[in-house]
């Protein structure tokens, strides 16, 4: 497998995004932080998710190191999905976006303009 080219960004920010970015992973990895979870666990867990994109951003976060994927010799093939070392250390920040995203839910923000 080639090495992939150091990617560049603008702000440590972009970095964030691109690697846990997006409607589905944040999801994902707030389900893995609880704990393990086998593919159709992660699926019955967000219904609104097609196999295909659950699929495409499993490979992605196992591709960033984020999650770890482990297939177990059995039939049929048992696969689970756990956080990474690397993938733990986004706990705490998984853990302030929902409390955010708690607060924003029961308009414990104004809204308006200042």
């Amino acid at each position: 497998m080639e090495a992939q080219p150091k990617r560049t960004y603008n702000m440590p920010a972009e970095a964030t995004i691109e690697v846990i970015g997006g409607k589905w992973k944040m999801l994902i990895l707030c389900h893995l932080s609880y704990s393990s979870k086998r593919t159709s666990e992660l699926k019955k867990a967000m219904p609104g998710i097609t196999q295909k994109m659950l699929t495409q951003q499993l490979r992605e976060l196992e591709d960033d190191g984020i999650i770890i994927r482990t297939v177990y010799n059995q039939v049929p093939p048992k696969v689970v999905y756990e956080l990474s070392e690397i993938g733990e250390t986004l706990k705490a920040v998984l853990d302030q976006l929902c409390e955010w995203g708690e607060k924003f839910i029961q308009g414990q923000f104004h809204r308006g303009k200042n």
